[in-house]
């Protein structure tokens, strides 16, 4: 497996990744890293910049392993307002490949204004996933002329509510350049929080042949009236990571494994954490 860092101290401007940050990630352990660079414009970045953080990154001896969807709505009836999300992921695209991604990460939106991954009861319509297969078929030739894979996110509150679902919709699609981030909390339900090893196979099982790369990250119960399902740092909840890593190894020794829900606070004690695992397990990190 590979490690990716997530976020944390990555900014959000291509412009202010500098030198010194990328030794700061590699003395971390890490050999990649998945940035979401909010502030650069996939429409407007000019292809001299994005390559020239590509030089950066190359110098380092670090690989951009995702780049950001820029989170658009790809599941809204509006067809204008469709077209627009698919034109914005489209230049995303040609970014993460001016970049040398290997891939981009999205969600497929949300019918709630407030946010791309709140919950809304049309997110889960037949219409909703009608409208997502069609903008990711509009996708996957970009994806392929860009060399860029198009990882898609899954969520209980969003369209690919389930692993069964997602697959249901990438087979659909079927391009091999449409595939899927495993995020190991955001299919967890109440009841499998505390034992979900089971959920975690079964997952893999489902979605195999489409996972391209993991956010590793934790998912426990709060004592809350309301049901409170909190997302985080890797080895504060109950994921069965060892499994995690275990599946993703089988998949591929390439695949990257990206801690998420972490501060720059935690990073020392998260790789140590997953390097512990690996370790037990016989997994080689790969630089």
């Amino acid at each position: 497996m590979k490690l990716g860092l997530n976020g944390c101290f990555l900014p959000d401007s291509m412009d202010d990744i500098t030198p010194a940050m990328c030794r700061r990630v590699r003395d971390l352990g890490f050999s990649g890293i998945f940035t979401r660079l909010r502030k650069d414009n996939p429409h407007t970045t000019p292809k001299a910049k994005a390559q020239a953080l590509r030089a950066l990154l190359a110098d380092h001896g670090l690989s951009m392993f995702q780049a950001t969807g820029y989170w658009q709505n790809l599941i809204t009836p509006d067809e204008n307002a469709r077209a627009e999300s698919v034109r914005t992921l489209q230049a995303a695209l040609r970014l993460a490949g001016w970049m040398g991604a290997r891939g981009i990460d999205t969600g497929p939106g949300s019918m709630n204004p407030n946010g791309p991954w709140f919950p809304h009861p049309d997110n889960w319509t037949a219409s909703a996933r009608k409208q997502l297969v069609k903008s990711l078929k509009e996708c996957a030739p970009v994806a392929m002329d860009c060399g860029v894979l198009l990882s898609m996110e899954g969520h209980q509150l969003v369209t690919l509510e389930t692993a069964e679902i997602t697959a249901e919709i990438l087979d659909e699609v079927n391009s091999p350049w449409v595939t899927c981030d495993y995020d190991s909390a955001n299919w967890i339900t109440l009841k499998e929080v505390w034992h979900n090893t089971e959920a975690i196979n079964r997952h893999f099982d489902v979605l195999g042949k489409h996972i391209v790369s993991c956010h590793a990250k934790d998912v426990w119960a709060e004592d809350k009236l309301a049901l409170h399902l909190q997302d985080g740092c890797p080895s504060k909840g109950h994921i069965d990571f060892r499994t995690v890593l275990m599946r993703m190894h089988a998949l591929s020794p390439d695949y990257p494994i990206l801690p998420e829900g972490c501060t720059t606070e935690d990073l020392p004690q998260v790789v140590a954490y997953f390097r512990a695992l690996a370790a037990e397990l016989n997994i080689p990190i790969l630089d």
